[in-house]
């Protein structure tokens, strides 16, 4: 994602008043307009300049803008290309209904598109001065839960920030608390809906919806890949060269018993059926298996591998790379 500073793409400074906005950006229009420019870049300095107007000139946009950009820019040094750390959008909820692919707003659009669709405040201003009746509109944010929350369910309370005009007209963040309850087997990119959470409707008319974007946290033990869970399972020379029978821990809590096939190499994957995500057909878990060499840490280790070694003669690990 490419993060424009709209105060440099202006010329000027963070703190600049409305009025000097407007008069850098008609300034700065009245030389790039393609129209009238020699610039070879006057098309694209012109489309900059639109965007920097449409979120500075506008209070609420402005206020986001300031407020979510300083969030981001912890991430690293804004300017040129920038990305955001991962779930740096969440706890705000925007002005938005749920996106038709798996990802949210700030994973797919430029700063200018996110902020432009942020809240559409100022048309809700518009729109309730007029005598109409309208259902609200619905809102976007994300949640970060854990695999065992996805898997098993649960019900926990989240805190989300949005931009609300204050008594004084002036643009101004609100928290606002929700208990969620989170559906058993909730997949990564899919939605939880919370009904009638969204912005309230017009002339009697029922509130919008708020649309949950789950994201799953990183995992020290599974990794995600569509409805399947892979994990990497250490074992040992003797159990992957003799076969062997083991416990190993399944996400839903509690352990199985596998085996391990004779003469198993690094790398052999073994499926658990049915033990992945919920669905039709649900996922699976596969165990990547791991050989991990034990120590040579006592005289009896060390006699051990002198003796596999001996053994074991004959056998050259790297006869493929002709060596």
């Amino acid at each position: 994602m490419d993060f424009k500073d709209y105060y440099k793409v202006l010329g000027v400074e963070r703190g600049a008043s409305d009025d000097e906005v407007r008069k850098a950006y008609r300034r700065l229009a009245r030389k790039y307009h393609p129209d009238v420019s020699k610039e070879a870049d006057a098309e694209h300095r012109m489309r900059d300049l639109n965007e920097a107007k449409d979120v500075l000139a506008d209070k609420e946009k402005r206020a986001a803008y300031d407020a979510l950009a300083d969030r981001v820019a912890r991430g690293g040094s804004p300017g040129g290309d920038f990305q955001p750390p991962p779930g740096w959008d969440e706890g705000f909820e925007f002005h938005r209904g749920p996106p038709t692919g798996a990802h949210g707003p700030a994973d797919q659009a430029e700063f200018s598109e996110f902020f432009s669709s942020l809240f559409g405040a100022s048309e809700r201003r518009s729109a309730a001065r007029q005598n109409y009746r309208a259902r609200g509109e619905d809102h976007h944010a994300a949640i970060e839960i854990t695999l065992e929350e996805a898997l098993q369910g649960a019900e926990r309370e989240i805190s989300l920030r949005g931009i609300e005009t204050g008594a004084d007209g002036q643009p101004e963040f609100k928290t606002r608390t929700l208990s969620v309850k989170i559906p058993a087997g909730v997949h990564p990119g899919q939605f939880i809906r919370l009904a009638k959470q969204g912005m309230p409707g017009h002339g009697g008319e029922p509130a919008g919806d708020l649309y949950l974007e789950v994201r799953i946290a990183p995992h020290a033990r599974y990794r995600i890949e569509g409805r399947d869970l892979y994990m990497t399972l250490p074992v040992t020379p003797s159990e992957a060269a003799l076969g062997a029978s083991i416990e190993v821990p399944v996400p839903a809590g509690g352990t199985v018993e596998i085996t391990v096939p004779a003469k198993a190499r690094s790398g052999l994957k073994l499926r658990l059926k049915g033990r992945g995500f919920a669905g039709t057909p649900p996922g699976d878990l596969y165990l990547l298996l791991e050989i991990a060499l034990p120590p040579a840490d006592s005289d009896a280790a060390r006699q051990a591998y002198e003796q596999l070694a001996a053994a074991s003669s004959g056998f050259n690990p790297r006869r493929h790379l002709g060596v």
